[in-house]
């Protein structure tokens, strides 16, 4: 029956406007409940802002779609409604534009009430090092709105999957200790789990940073 709402979704309505640039990720997510009328459209999306020096460089676009009038309509969009991408901008006097980004869809997932879903997406922008990683939780609001639930950050890396049964996510990137360089990792490979409870999000261990 899930599938079969999923496939209803993903087929029956106009999104208004369309997401900016080229499709590259498209997901129907739970955030209002289960049925066909409640259920969202992720998109991820990515539009060209310039070329210099053999690279291609991109604004990335989340954009979140719910039911309203007969037609999927806009209900949230980063960067312009918040992050977890920020605005790409040309560097002065360089054809290279910052912060390199990317963007994915991890999934859906029940993790904070049953027959709720919400969308967990992974992201990583970059200018002169590294960069910062983040696992961001879309939720729905009061309102017909949504936005994040939670992000958790880390430098350079972070990988999320949602947990067998669907309950947590499941994180794995670097872990830096209070004074270490980018360079060197107090742990290089750390993992650790994310769950909602009692109203509060909890990360064990506490190896990424929570915002």
């Amino acid at each position: 029956m899930k599938v079969l709402l999923a496939a209803a979704a993903a087929l029956c309505c106009t999104l208004m406007p369309a997401p900016p640039g080229n499709v590259v990720q498209s997901s129907s997510v739970a955030l209002g409940g289960e049925s066909a009328a409640a259920r969202w459209r992720a998109v991820v999306s990515k539009s060209l802002v310039g070329s210099g020096n053999g690279q291609s460089f991109y604004q990335w676009y989340l954009s979140l779609y719910a039911m309203k009038r007969g037609a999927l309509r806009l209900r949230y969009q980063s960067p312009g409604n918040g992050g977890p991408l920020s605005r790409v901008e040309q560097a002065r006097g360089a054809k290279m534009w910052f912060p390199v980004q990317q963007l994915e869809i991890v999934g859906e997932a029940q993790l904070m009430r049953p027959g709720v879903e919400q969308l967990v997406v992974q992201s990583h922008e970059m200018a002169a090092d590294c960069g910062s990683a983040a696992v961001t939780v879309f939720a729905s609001k009061p309102g017909g709105s949504a936005g994040p639930a939670v992000t958790v950050s880390n430098p350079c890396e972070l990988k999320a999957a949602v947990a067998p049964g669907g309950g947590a996510l499941e994180l794995a990137g670097p872990y830096y200790g209070a004074n270490a360089p980018l360079c060197c990792p107090t742990k290089a490979k750390a993992n650790a789990t994310l769950r909602y409870r009692d109203r509060k999000w909890i990360e064990s261990p506490n190896y990424f940073k929570i915002q």
